[in-house]
């Protein structure tokens, strides 16, 4: 019994090992987004809730109807029927109406509150895409800050080496004491450093977390694994920006909305017909009797229908102002996506000569200044000069592949890419 416990305990404990080292990937955070973030579950509700508003349009309005006294002389004497026959006075009559909708106008009303929806779901995939972008810069962020990890902990080797080697020549009168300390202190700048960036960690996951509505202490990785994408061939035309960019559709939803609203208002206009019943018990003798009549409303009269002509020609304008709002957007994010094409471009170049020519160059030197340190030909402050330059030069490095990533970020944004 103790051993199958054991057996399970062990299981368990491999287990909760093995979700621990679990890796979420980019993908997997955004879908976490799209299905529990709390904002967009904000527009699912509001969406609903006009869709459901608009199941009501073709409503009719409710009967009228009503009971009392007609043309009654206020002497209760003269209701009766007259001792020589003469009849009595007064009648009792109920009454019933209803007006009957245009259909016309209710299916105008319909179209547009069915279409007031369509904007505010744009707005969700406009707020989809910002919670996106937030999400890649935060994982980004991350992944350079593991990067700059794994070089500390790389660093920290050296110097150790370094400080060891001459804390032995020291001893030996081989060794000046001046850049033991200053190895020194460089190791404890690097494990300051250290617990910064671990501390970084934490707040990237602290975002994350709650761009994902989860706990927010949740403890979880990330795979270090990452794409840089070319964009010196996007297509930056307005066309592309009126086609991809939610936010520029919601302006256009907004103005087609505002067009159906117009065609609402003029629908009010067109006249709507009634009918009303009235029946009536004759007091004293008299016969009952009953009355029919039509009505019609006539809402185009020149004294009633000042309100839907103002209303009409304030949507004209807002349909104006709604196009202008259009055209400032797609200018800005044009500027803005050439502003970022180029400093991608330039970024992209930077980052290369990193690569190709200045961190190896300063490897090199570094190896060589290491292999003349251990053969007694140079001093420990040569070789710290060395290893500082490197190490200054790899975390610039890292910072200015974490400019371009958020950059590419920014861009994605821009041209709304997952």
């Amino acid at each position: 019994m103790k051993n199958s416990f054991s057996i399970t305990a062990v299981l368990l404990l491999l287990s909760c090992k093995a979700l621990a080292q679990d890796k979420v990937t980019l993908e997997v955070i955004f879908q976490q987004i799209q299905k529990d973030n709390p904002g967009l579950k904000m527009y699912d509700a509001e969406i609903r809730s006009q869709d459901e508003a608009a199941k009501g349009v073709h409503n009719w309005e409710p009967p009228e109807i009503g009971g009392g006294l007609w043309m009654t002389p206020y002497n209760p004497a003269l209701w009766k029927k007259g001792q020589d026959g003469t009849p009595g006075m007064g009648q009792f009559m109920i009454s019933a109406q209803q007006m009957f909708p245009n259909k016309r106008k209710q299916d105008a009303e319909a179209k547009y509150m069915e279409a007031v929806s369509s904007v505010d779901a744009e707005k969700k995939k406009a707020s989809l895409n910002e919670l996106y972008a937030m999400a890649k810069k935060n994982y980004y962020q991350w992944i350079i800050i593991k990067k700059k990890l794994s070089v500390i902990d790389q660093n920290e080797k050296l110097l150790n080496f370094m400080i060891q080697n001459a804390e032995i020549r020291y001893k030996n009168g081989l060794e000046k004491i001046g850049a033991y300390y200053k190895a020194k202190a460089a190791l404890g700048n690097l494990q300051n450093t250290r617990l910064v960036l671990e501390n970084d960690i934490k707040q990237k996951q602290v975002a994350l977390n709650t761009l994902m509505n989860r706990d927010k202490l949740t403890v979880f990785d990330i795979d270090t694994i990452y794409q840089v994408n070319d964009y010196a061939a996007a297509q930056l035309d307005s066309t592309t920006f009126i086609n991809s960019r939610s936010d520029i559709k919601a302006v256009e939803k907004d103005i087609q909305l505002t067009y159906l609203q117009q065609s609402a208002e003029r629908a009010k206009l067109k006249p709507e017909f009634g009918v009303s019943y009235n029946h009536m018990f004759g007091f004293g003798g008299q016969p009952m009797q009953y009355s029919l009549m039509g009505t019609v409303k006539i809402p185009m009269a020149k004294w009633s229908s000042k309100t839907v002509n103002a209303n009409v020609e304030s949507l004209k304008w807002k349909v104006s102002s709604l196009n202008q709002q259009r055209q400032m957007m797609v200018n800005d994010v044009s500027g803005a996506a050439y502003n970022m094409k180029n400093e991608i471009a330039l970024k992209k170049k930077q980052i290369k000569l990193f690569d190709e020519n200045i961190i190896p160059a300063l490897k090199r030197n570094f190896q060589v200044m290491q292999l003349a340190y251990e053969q007694n030909t140079e001093q420990l402050f040569t070789l710290y000069d060395a290893w500082e330059t490197l190490n200054m030069t790899q975390l610039e490095y890292l910072e200015q592949l974490q400019q371009l990533l958020l950059m590419q970020a920014e861009m994605e944004r821009i041209l709304e890419i997952q």
